[in-house]
């Protein structure tokens, strides 16, 4: 069982290696998807479709340098549940929109639900950053599966030039109601070694899902300490996401977000995107 200690936010961690070359996020979302899937009424494909997006851009928040900047990530693939957009504030707010909450199809061969086949792939994922300047940062790739995490981890590698694991997972209850939700990124500066792009390759295509983690009774750190085993990480901030649907909320004082490090990318990454990025998981 996934639980929470406040049914209002879930907590996310991030945190970067000591020498520079390695960005973590990890959030454990159930309390935000669950909200939304009680605000929204979905269905047991679109809960998981907009409650991967959901967490996803909430930790692509936690990438703002400003608490007044926002990023938005829209996803329209073509498919029955038409267009899918979530937001998040760089003080944590998250809010999200399925365009058809309704959609039921059979499951996949596997037997997860066929969260591809309801957003499609024939389209694009389009992110939107507004840095408090004259006119947003837009960038543009097409889908790759309509999975949410490979499509975002193609988007830092195309978009960004950001060698990037993307995991994310919503598991849904037979009543609808969801049971758990979470995920974590897990990204490349240039001060990450070979070694450590070896080993952070072999921990995570070692890694079951995410949901199945959680399943097991596995926090976010036990999660990332799987994924970052043999990296040398100190430890990760912890801060509040609260989800907001209708205003943004203001977390307090206390959980004021700091401010991260400069990664000037200095020097050419190590190797290039492909083998780290293979490792996305769905």
């Amino acid at each position: 069982m996934c639980e929470t200690k406040n049914e209002n936010s879930s907590n996310l961690l991030r945190g970067i290696s000591e020498n520079g070359g390695i960005l973590f996020y990890g959030i454990d979302s159930t309390a935000i998807v669950r909200r939304m899937e009680q605000l929204h009424k979905t269905s047991a494909v679109t809960t998981a479709a907009l409650g991967r997006l959901l967490t996803g851009v909430a930790m692509m928040g936690q990438m703002l340098k400003s608490d007044s900047d926002s990023v938005t990530v829209q996803i329209k693939g073509g498919g029955p549940a038409g267009r899918i957009l979530a937001v998040s504030n760089g003080a944590g707010g998250v809010k999200g929109y399925v365009e058809n909450s309704i959609v039921e199809l059979p499951p996949r061969a596997d037997g997860h639900l066929n969260v591809g086949a309801a957003v499609g792939k024939d389209g694009t994922l389009d992110v939107i950053r507004d840095l408090g300047m004259r006119e947003p940062y837009i960038g543009q790739v097409p889908l790759v599966s309509g999975e949410i995490a490979e499509d975002i981890t193609n988007y830092f590698a195309i978009s960004e030039q950001t060698p990037t694991v993307c995991a994310l997972g919503v598991l849904v209850n037979p009543d609808l109601t969801v049971q758990c939700a979470g995920g974590f990124i897990v990204q490349l500066m240039p001060g990450a070694t070979e070694d450590e792009i070896t080993r952070l390759e072999k921990n995570i295509g070692a890694m079951p899902g995410v949901t199945t983690l959680l399943q097991q009774g596995k926090s976010i750190p036990d999660i990332l300490n799987m994924a970052l085993d043999g990296c040398w990480i100190p430890p990760a901030l912890t801060i509040a996401v609260i989800a907001a649907w209708t205003a943004w909320s203001a977390p307090s004082a206390a959980l004021a977000k700091k401010r991260w490090k400069n990664c000037a990318m200095k020097t050419p990454l190590p190797r290039s995107t492909a083998s780290f990025a293979a490792n996305s998981t769905k």
